[in-house]
C-alpha cells in the first residue's frame, strides 16, 4: 500500500495556478482495474484508489504518512517554465522561420 506525495500540475489549457498550490497524497493502485462484461464500465476492488488527501505543505503530508504508518514516496515538483513572448516579434524581418498563414 504505497502512497505518493506530489504537487499537481496546473491545467495546461489555462494560465491560472488553481489546484497546484496544495500537496496531494494518493495511494498507488494495488489491484488492476477490470472491465465489466455487461456494461463495459471499469471498476476495481481496491478502495484506496478513491482516497485523495490534500495538504498545505509537503511536511504536513509527510508527517501524516509517518504517523499513519503509510510507506510513501515524494515526487519532485514540476514547475512551469514560462517563455517571454512578445507579439511584435511575430512581424520582425529577421525571424528564424518565415511567417505564413
Amino acid at each position: 500500500m504505497l502512497a505518493r506525495i506530489y504537487r499537481p500540475a496546473p491545467n495546461a489549457m489555462q494560465s491560472g495556478k488553481a489546484n497546484s498550490r496544495h500537496w496531494v497524497l494518493e495511494y498507488e493502485p494495488e489491484v488492476p482495474r477490470s472491465i465489466d462484461p455487461l456494461m463495459g464500465y471499469t471498476s476495481s476492488t481496491d478502495m484506496n484508489q478513491q482516497i485523495r488527501l490534500r495538504f498545505e505543505t509537503v511536511e504536513e503530508a509527510e508527517s501524516y504518512a509517518r504517523r499513519s504508518g503509510i510507506p510513501y514516496q515524494i515526487e519532485p515538483v514540476q514547475d512551469r517554465s514560462t517563455k517571454k513572448v512578445s507579439y511584435p516579434d511575430n512581424f520582425r524581418h529577421d525571424r528564424k522561420f518565415p511567417w505564413t498563414h
